[in-house]
């Protein structure tokens, strides 16, 4: 794996985005964000399950005055999301939120950008430029607001990653010239509290449109896949994409974007990072898929074993095997293992096996050994 791009720190809150720092994991809020006492209540759900930074939609006016009860009330920094509606950036930032998300897409009049800007720098309030393919400026439209219908911005007709020649304006042109637009904007004002998202759901297109802009600016990158989908293919995709760029040492934060509860989000953004050695948020678990070998439910005692792990911070690695083909030398891998067979179990410790139980005791005898590991730490740690 590449060594990791070096970036500009950049805080949000009193958490460290980019400058070597470990890299984040966000979520999103999927309450109404007029409704304080619900999304309140989803991010400290939210934050249970490891989020880092939380952003919240802002729609209209109410809700950005929501957002500075909602501050009051969590322990995470809070991102504004904003679109369309300069004043509702100036409201937000009034109301003592973390960091913007402005999308240069539709928020395109320069004059209304640079006031933003002033108002996020004398706060020092840092801005993410989130770059996203479905909302992207009309072709020949980049900070431009007059002149183009939205339904008629022919970036659709623009070729995707893989499809264009080198003489083609591709979709990936037009997504790094409308960040570079907006960056220019904010450094003419001698702002450069900047995060950049270069999101689109075609994973290629993405891929190209990061590693493209991660050549030529200092700034750290939040990664995403954008409508990525539901739990099983929406954690795939993100996977996929994500997981090329993160392995090229790009990247800074992350959030994944399903169509399900953000806490599974949450889930998976650590499990992508923990795959890669990046981050180690609680117990990796190593489980063989079951076969015609096993002997006993292997795919019921993982998922047991799995759910009492989701409830502790041991930063362990648990191996639950069925056979003796992988089992002995898996769950001799790892900090606790157990190689499951008929009528009985063998438990090990770093390659020594330390019990011999019976079928039916083998879960509480596992996690009886997980709670004796003296591995456990609050938090997060980067490898």
């Amino acid at each position: 794996m590449k060594q990791r791009r070096a970036t500009k720190p950049v805080y949000v809150g009193d958490v460290k985005v980019g400058g070597g720092a470990n890299i984040t994991v966000q979520s999103m809020t999927k309450t109404d964000t007029r409704d304080v006492a619900a999304t309140v209540r989803q991010i400290h759900e939210l934050e249970e399950a490891g989020c880092e930074i939380i952003r919240s939609a802002v729609p209209d006016m109410e809700a950005a005055q929501a957002m500075a009860e909602i501050k009051k009330q969590i322990h995470i920094p809070l991102i504004a999301d904003i679109h369309f509606h300069y004043q509702l950036a100036l409201e937000c930032l009034k109301g003592g939120v973390d960091c913007l998300r402005l999308n240069p897409g539709n928020l395109r009049d320069e004059a209304q950008v640079r006031q933003v800007v002033d108002s996020a720098k004398e706060r020092g309030i840092p801005i993410r430029i989130g770059v996203n393919f479905g909302s992207l400026p009309p072709v020949g439209g980049i900070g431009r607001t007059r002149g183009f219908s939205r339904h008629m911005d022919l970036v659709n007709k623009l070729p995707k990653s893989g499809e264009d020649s080198d003489s083609d304006y591709s979709v990936v042109d037009h997504m790094v010239a409308t960040a570079l637009w907006e960056i220019s904007l904010l450094e003419d004002q001698d702002f450069d509290q900047i995060k950049i998202s270069m999101k689109a759901f075609d994973v290629p297109t993405t891929v190209e449109a990061y590693t493209r802009l991660a050549d030529m600016v200092p700034y750290p990158l939040h990664l995403g896949v954008t409508e990525a989908g539901t739990l099983l293919s929406g954690s795939i995709r993100t996977a996929v994409g994500l997981g090329e760029l993160l392995y090229q040492g790009i990247g800074d934060t992350i959030r994944v974007s399903l169509a399900g509860d953000s806490t599974d989000e949450v889930a998976a953004g650590y499990e992508i990072l923990k795959s890669l050695n990046l981050r180690r948020k609680g117990a990796i678990l190593v489980a063989c898929p079951s076969c015609g070998r096993a002997d006993v439910d292997v795919i019921k005692l993982a998922n047991d074993v799995d759910a009492l792990l989701k409830k502790s911070n041991k930063e362990i690695r648990v191996a639950v095997m069925g056979c003796e083909v992988n089992g002995p030398g898996e769950a001799k891998d790892a900090d606790v293992g157990i190689a499951a067979g008929a009528g009985r179990a063998v438990i090990f410790r770093k390659g020594l096996k330390v019990r011999v139980v019976a079928e039916e005791d083998m879960l509480t005898a596992l996690m009886e050994e997980v709670e004796k590991t003296e591995v456990a730490a609050e938090g997060s740690t980067q490898l």
